[in-house]
């Protein structure tokens, strides 16, 4: 087994167990952070160019559309200030809410008060919950780590198609290399395996997977190579500091806290700062952390001692368990049994794996911005 280490630069540890590190303690990941950054995240006259040149592709693409762009809005600060900041870059953005049944009040006030102050049009789009439920449930019994895999499916097929119906071709996320830059690969598979999916819930569910928006490789190959629609991350074209954002939230549109990152759902903050650490011994925190850290964002020192508290409050995550276990319609012991399983891996069930690397693999040789 091996020993216990830490980076002597961010915060990653050995709850990675691919995680190497060279002579001075520093690791594979704030190293590979801090090269590519250069290229994802430029800086000066070069990032000017390229938010340009990106902004002037997106008026292009749309110009003869009501919108030319989509949003995907989940009530948390990126996604919100992703709203914010496109309008005030002259783009007529499309807003779109997915509804997993899982909003916290906080997210739900965030979406309205956001739309509502930037006169931007919405678009909501509520799950069949009693077959989401299922399909989650059926995630948490296969003891896999992904346990977020129908959302983040749902979300995709969701924000293409609508994408596609408006002919937009242009989907801006929030997701940026500033707080998101490092993630090991021990950590997380591919959101988007419908084959894995499917698989799980014929083995553990109950019902038929009848309305779920699916997205698969197929999909994948439809809406990226013909009909030619791109994510793109424009938070990795600006200064962004999270703090700063949510002062500008605040001011601006009413915006409300509501605590950790992705924490505007209960069932992710229930997962991420609970489910997670005490089944997998991930602590997301790490990897947020050291992305600031790499960012400059955040002193090491900070985050260290923000990482001598658990990442749980006992008594919010003893709460938030009764909720999820009612909402899903189990016992609390039945959840506990789930969490004491021992993990497996998504290498264990049959996957699309070899289909979606060869897919992302080309895309970003010939198409990726």
């Amino acid at each position: 087994m091996k020993h216990y280490q830490v980076c002597q630069r961010c915060v990653m540890d050995t709850s990675d167990p691919a995680i190497i590190f060279n002579e001075e303690g520093f690791c594979n990941h704030c190293e590979i952070f801090l090269e590519e950054v250069k290229t994802i995240k430029p800086e000066g006259p070069e990032q000017e160019a390229r938010l340009t040149g990106l902004i002037n592709d997106i008026k292009k693409a749309g110009k003869n559309n009501k919108y030319d762009c989509l949003i995907g809005v989940s009530g948390g600060t990126d996604s919100s200030y992703v709203a914010y900041i496109v309008q005030e870059l002259g783009l007529r953005p499309l807003a779109v809410h997915i509804d997993n049944g899982w909003n916290s009040e906080e997210s739900v006030k965030n979406i309205m008060n956001l739309c509502t102050n930037l006169n931007m049009d919405y678009e909501s789009f509520v799950l069949d919950w009693n077959e989401f439920k299922d399909i989650q449930l059926s995630v948490l019994k296969s003891s896999i780590v992904e346990v977020e895999i129908p959302t983040d499916i749902a979300i995709c097929s969701i924000l293409h198609k609508v994408a596609a119906k408006n002919n937009i071709k242009f989907i801006i996320s929030g997701g940026n290399y500033a707080t998101e830059g490092i993630l090991p690969e021990s950590w997380f598979y591919n959101p988007k395996d419908l084959k894995l999916l499917k698989g799980l819930q014929k083995t553990f569910g109950t019902r038929k997977m009848k309305t779920f928006p699916s997205f698969d490789w197929k999909a994948e190959i439809y809406y990226k190579f013909i009909r030619k629609i791109k994510i793109v991350y424009i938070l990795n074209l600006l200064p962004y500091e999270k703090s700063e954002a949510l002062a500008l939230l605040k001011e601006k549109v009413g915006y409300h806290e509501y605590g950790g990152k992705h924490h505007e759902s209960v069932y992710t903050r229930f997962i991420q700062s609970y489910f997670q650490p005490v089944k997998f011994n991930l602590d997301y925190r790490r990897a947020t952390f050291s992305s600031q850290i790499c960012s400059g964002d955040l002193s090491r020192q900070e985050a260290l001692k923000a990482l001598e508290e658990l990442p749980y409050n006992l008594n919010q995550s003893e709460q938030d368990k009764e909720y999820v276990s009612k909402k899903f319609g189990i016992s609390v012991q039945e959840f506990e049994d789930m969490i004491n399983a021992p993990p497996k891996s998504y290498k264990d069930y049959p996957n699309d794996e070899k289909w979606l690397t060869l897919i992302y693999t080309l895309y970003r040789k010939y198409f990726k911005r």
